[in-house]
């Protein structure tokens, strides 16, 4: 009985198969997925338009003059921290949760600034 294992897949020296034969695995199950078209019916396509990213502004820069100079009761650091939240809200697409951490962060920096 024979227990040399044979690979599918030639094997570099870290266990994980060259490029090259991932790329044409890819290709092949792209063919084998897209085939032909099975009827001769036309083909209707649906565009949809997605917004490009609306301006929501963070007032990053604001909050942290705030936090440097005019630290008053800790105001500036804690719009700072809100205008964090509101940038990462903006980077994940909650352009609603971004918005409302931004007017928090607008709030407490008039209130840091008065």
């Amino acid at each position: 009985m024979n227990h040399n294992s044979q690979h599918f897949f030639p094997v570099a020296h870290n266990g994980v198969p060259p490029p090259h034969t991932y790329e044409m695995l890819k290709e092949e199950q792209e063919v084998a997925v897209l085939g032909a078209p099975q009827s001769s019916a036309p083909v209707t396509t649906t565009v949809i338009n997605i917004r490009s990213e609306t301006a929501v502004p963070d007032h990053i820069v604001w909050s942290l003059f705030n936090t440097i100079f005019m630290n008053w009761c800790c105001l500036g650091f804690v719009a700072f921290a809100y205008s964090v939240k509101s940038r990462d809200r903006k980077m994940m697409g909650d352009l609603t949760g971004a918005q409302t951490y931004a007017s928090t962060a607008k709030c407490l920096n008039i209130w840091a600034l008065v």
